[in-house]
């Protein structure tokens, strides 16, 4: 079992920036493919980025390449969300995901957090 706790969700400006933390526990963290997803309000969960064991693998959303960064702390059994340049469209809850395989798809994570809000205001 993993247990994720995602945070640093709140308001911010367009043009801004804001970085999301996950806090794991439970089984290995460092065995994890982590990745993040968000859904905005009447609309499907989207993935936005994931990162591999031990961080040599990205892949992102092409609606967040180039603005956001994902990056993990193995020794902290965290992992991060960059976001830069904020866009009113990047408002959503956003949600933490452990699995084996970088993946876009939501079915391949196994663990999931409650998730953050985060709103742009424009």
């Amino acid at each position: 079992q993993v247990q994720l706790v995602e945070s640093g969700g709140g308001l911010v400006q367009a043009g801004g920036s804001l970085r999301l933390s996950c806090a794991a526990s439970g089984r290995t963290f460092s065995t994890n493919v982590m990745g993040w997803f968000r859904q905005a309000p009447g609309k499907e969960r989207e993935f936005v980025a994931a990162i591999g064991y031990g961080s040599a693998v990205t892949h992102y959303a092409d609606s967040v390449k180039g603005r956001f960064t994902i990056s993990r702390d193995n020794a902290k059994n965290t992992v991060y969300l960059q976001r830069n340049s904020l866009k009113p469209e990047d408002t959503a809850v956003y949600y933490c995901a452990a699995g084996l395989i970088v993946s876009e798809r939501s079915s391949d994570y196994d663990y999931w957090g409650q998730g953050t809000q985060v709103t742009v205001s424009s």
